[in-house]
């Protein structure tokens, strides 16, 4: 089952993941919501949307929109609507 580990700690396991361009995006279920903190950063891709981003907090260490999720997709990225991937350090074990 897929997960996601930073700093030691599970952040989000899930057997419901889905890959897009090489990224595991898990379900808005699956994360474990006292390591995650709103973040003010967004970015645009030109076929998914508006991403946002979500900074890690684990052990007092801090992890900078290490994490990012499409709020409300384009209609070809439906499918990962609300999911969650990450970045910067974060180790997704498959």
């Amino acid at each position: 089952m897929p997960k996601a580990i930073w700093n030691g700690a599970v952040i989000a396991e899930s057997d419901k993941c889905v890959v897009v361009e090489g990224n595991q995006y898990f379900p808005p279920d699956s994360i474990n919501k006292q390591y995650f903190q709103e973040s003010s950063t967004h970015t645009t891709c030109s076929w998914k949307g508006v991403a946002s981003y979500y900074t890690l907090e684990v052990d007092g260490q801090e992890n900078k929109d290490a994490a990012w999720y499409y709020p409300s997709t384009k209609e070809k990225a439906k499918e990962i609507e609300g999911y969650v991937a990450f970045w910067r350090g974060v180790k997704v074990e498959v």
